[in-house]
């Protein structure tokens, strides 16, 4: 054996090392390790700030249990495993798109149909092509973040059998024209009433109809429908247009000769009324002597108006037994008079 070669066993080797290591810790001195280990807790306990957006809220759970919310802002909790935070969005509207599909948004918008998804059949029998968008907020964070796993997904999944309910209900002219508003009022009511039943937060916001029409084969039998319906409310409102114009034209007319009417009558009225006047003060004349004088009185006025423009003489017989003719000339009372 070479006299050169160090043969040492491996225990005593070991031990050698564990000494080495040993004085090496002692070299860079008790202090550096507990920096070290200074550091090592600092930045763990750094992992559990965290920051809350203007538009969310967090969702704080120890060991996976929900126990508190925080507001936008800068917060913090204990570090993982501990505790973690959820964030949810509260303000944002979301839009759920059924029978179609938005590629690129405004200002230059592109659209891609799903066809399947947006035929739907009406109460007669008939197929409708309808494409719809559900916009929708977060209402309850807590119940959105532990209740559902996705609420994209259910929101349209729901919506989308909803408004299937609703169109089977309808008939296609109902879908197609006058019913569109109330199709869309009605699946928001019960939309929100599905949500609430599975506790899933969410408030749904509106539900706009973007497109209803009939699938593309029997789109030109559908316009020549509609085209004819146009024109019958054309008519009709030409008609009620010329009903508006003559009718109150004619309740003018004849509230005007119900007002000639009603003074005529008056006029009628008061020239009876007067000559009635005027009857019983002769008659009174009459009753108190003036017998003979209003009898004459009564007989010229009588022959002044049945003989207006004639000269009028009356002859009298004569009360003392003569034989001469009395005249009066009864144009010239009259002329004298004037």
């Amino acid at each position: 054996m070479p006299e050169d070669f160090d043969f040492e066993p491996r225990g005593n080797r070991r031990s050698s090392d564990l000494d080495m290591w040993k004085d090496n810790l002692k070299r860079f001195g008790s202090k550096t390790g507990w920096i070290i280990i200074a550091l090592i807790v600092v930045i763990y306990l750094v992992q559990g700030i965290y920051q809350v957006g203007p538009s969310e809220v967090g969702l704080v759970k120890r060991f996976g249990k929900y126990i508190k919310t925080s507001g936008p802002g800068l917060h913090y909790h204990m570090p993982p495993p501990i505790e973690s935070v959820q964030h949810v969005d509260i303000t944002t509207v979301r839009k759920i798109e059924i029978g179609y599909e938005t590629i690129s948004p405004p200002p230059n918008p592109r659209y891609r149909v799903d066809r399947e998804e947006a035929l739907m059949l009406t109460g007669d029998d008939n197929i409708v092509h309808l494409e719809l968008a559900i916009q929708f907020t977060v209402m309850d964070p807590e119940n959105l973040a532990f209740n559902i796993i996705d609420p994209e997904v259910l929101v349209k999944e729901a919506g989308e059998a909803i408004i299937r309910q609703e169109v089977v209900q309808r008939t296609v002219e109902d879908v197609l024209t006058s019913q569109r508003t109330e199709i869309a009022i009605d699946a928001i009511s019960d939309l929100q009433e599905l949500l609430d039943y599975y506790e899933a937060g969410i408030k749904i916001e509106t539900i706009k109809i973007q497109d209803a029409k009939p699938p593309e084969p029997v789109v030109p039998a559908f316009d020549d429908v509609t085209s004819a319906k146009e024109d019958k409310q054309t008519k009709i409102n030409q008609a009620e247009a010329y009903s508006n114009d003559v009718i109150p034209k004619a309740r003018g007319e004849a509230a005007q000769i119900l007002n000639q009417a009603e003074a005529y009558r008056a006029e009628k009225i008061n020239a009876a009324e007067g000559g009635v006047s005027k009857f019983l003060q002769v008659l009174e004349e009459y009753n108190q002597g003036s017998q003979e004088v209003t009898r004459l009185r009564l007989y010229m006025e009588t022959m002044e108006d049945i003989l207006p423009e004639m000269e009028k003489v009356i002859l009298t017989e004569s009360t003392d037994g003569s034989s001469i003719l009395k005249l009066l000339n009864l144009n010239e009372l009259d002329g004298d008079s004037k």
